[in-house]
């Protein structure tokens, strides 16, 4: 009896060891221009939950939108445009109000040295067979650039040249291999490690476009999880805000400095 006894609690302590009472597990929804500021901020905090699941997905932030609205199964959803996570609010399918996290900043890239110094401008006469801007029909960077280049009066012109990426790191890696002779690009992506020093870019004036304010909400499936709760308020810290920063992207509270 007692042998028998012995052996039940040998078990339980077991299974206790291989899934540890307080492990939780997080899926996150993140723009493509997070991919490279979101790998390191998640690594950080995945250094101070050791035992968590956390995964992190990347892809166009309308695309989510959508996803999201048809039951996908994301805890955090960072969007490139806080409009969408606004209208999660408004729909009942976050817990929580919508927070933003930074504004974007778009470029002019290109890694041809010919095109170095281009402005948007000179692209219908520049020697550009194709030119790479993310999808503006579900892709907030792609929106913007176009109305950047709709303020530059170039829109119509470079109709014909235009190729389109599902969503803004899609773009950047068709200019960086060679896919593109140029584009318009996230600022947080010619900043990351893979990209930086490749070409030449230059910023696009914020004021020729809407702002790229970007925020996050977190969704009702995760109302009461913890790790998600614990992700969200990481993200005001100053570790993760030095990150970002370090990226291009303006914090809030920080917009006019």
């Amino acid at each position: 009896m007692m042998r028998t006894f012995h052996r039940l609690v040998l078990m339980v302590l077991f299974g206790l060891m291989v899934h540890p009472a307080s492990a939780a597990s997080l899926t996150v929804a993140a723009a493509a221009d997070l991919k490279f500021a979101m790998a390191e901020v998640a690594g950080n905090f995945r250094a101070q939950h050791p035992g968590d699941s956390i995964e992190v997905i990347y892809g166009s932030s309308g695309k989510f939108f959508t996803q999201i609205v048809n039951g996908a199964p994301f805890d955090l959803y960072f969007s490139a445009d806080i409009a969408y996570p606004r209208e999660l609010e408004r729909k009942g399918l976050a817990a929580g109000t919508a927070r933003p996290y930074a504004v974007g900043r778009i470029v002019l890239w290109s890694l041809k040295p010919e095109l170095s110094g281009l402005t948007l401008q000179d692209l219908p006469r520049a020697p550009i067979a194709r030119f790479a801007i993310a999808n503006p029909q579900h892709a907030p960077y792609g929106l913007r650039a176009r109305e950047a280049m709709q303020r530059a009066c170039v829109w119509e012109a470079m109709q014909a040249r235009l190729v389109l990426g599902e969503n803004i790191a899609q773009t950047a890696q068709f200019v960086d291999s060679g896919a593109a002779d140029a584009g318009i690009v996230a600022l947080s992506l010619v900043l990351s490690p893979v990209m930086q020093g490749k070409g030449a870019y230059s910023l696009i004036p914020a004021e020729w476009h809407a702002p790229l304010e970007q925020g996050y909400a977190t969704l009702a499936r995760a109302r009461d999880n913890h790790l998600a709760r614990a992700f969200s308020d990481y993200m005001a810290t100053e570790s993760a805000r030095a990150v970002m920063r370090r990226y291009g992207f303006v914090l809030p509270g920080e917009e006019g400095k």
